[in-house]
């Protein structure tokens, strides 16, 4: 004999042969807690979306990166100019600016076949005056305390952008010059085949682009050049 919660005696194991109330044996079993999201492959990011907020790594597609490399510290990335370039005081007397927009020839060139990435329909563009002896290209992270002086945020969204993808240093003569900082997806001058190497400064002028992620191109102008 089986009890109901009652304390009725009951043949039944499903309803009480007495009152009719469901038995404990009879009780659905509450489901069992969803696993948590598995964390990024690459970098061990927890999944908060699609594409992971530390490399971009693709959770649909399963695509890997191209490239793997950590964010780097913040900290640590104020002080790598003064190891890899020198910091020098922007010029007061010519104003650069860096012209952001979605560059589709870019998009269409490096876009491969097995890549799910679609271009924007709509992205504004937008320019940004390098008034800075050091300007930090990639994308706000309120968790890893990042802040670039040029955010790239969405929306759109470019998935191929890091959180800290480049630096523009200011150097002589009124230049200036890119640098990587270990971005997932490198980043090419003037729609260049291969990407420029980690951490080392490369000197650009006005009118050259540099490209970033899947789609994004910042275009550097000097408004005194010809």
């Amino acid at each position: 004999m089986h009890t109901c919660p009652a304390g009725h005696d009951s043949a039944a194991t499903d309803y009480c042969d007495v009152c009719g109330l469901l038995m404990e044996s009879g009780r659905p079993t509450a489901p069992a807690p969803e696993p948590p999201a598995a964390p990024c492959p690459i970098c061990g990011e927890p999944r908060t979306g699609r594409f992971c907020e530390g490399c971009s790594y693709d959770f649909v597609a399963s695509s890997a990166p191209t490239r793997v490399a950590a964010v780097p510290d913040p900290a640590l990335v104020a002080s790598a100019p003064t190891v890899i370039a020198p910091t020098i005081a922007a010029p007061t007397e010519i104003a650069w600016t860096a012209t952001v927009f979605a560059d589709r020839e870019y998009f269409d060139t490096m876009r491969s076949e097995d890549d799910d990435v679609e271009f924007p329909a709509y992205c504004p563009e937008r320019t940004f005056v390098l008034h800075r002896g050091q300007v930090r290209v990639g994308r706000y992270s309120a968790s890893k305390g990042i802040d670039p002086e040029i955010d790239l945020t969405g929306p759109p969204q470019d998935p191929g952008v890091s959180h800290l993808h480049v630096l523009l240093v200011a150097q002589p003569e009124n230049g200036w010059a890119v640098i990587d900082l270990g971005s997932t997806n490198g980043t090419r001058v003037n729609a260049a085949t291969d990407p420029i190497p980690h951490g080392t400064a490369v000197p650009v002028r006005s009118g050259d682009r540099i490209h970033l992620g899947a789609w994004t191109t910042l275009t550097l102008k000097q408004d005194n050049a010809s």
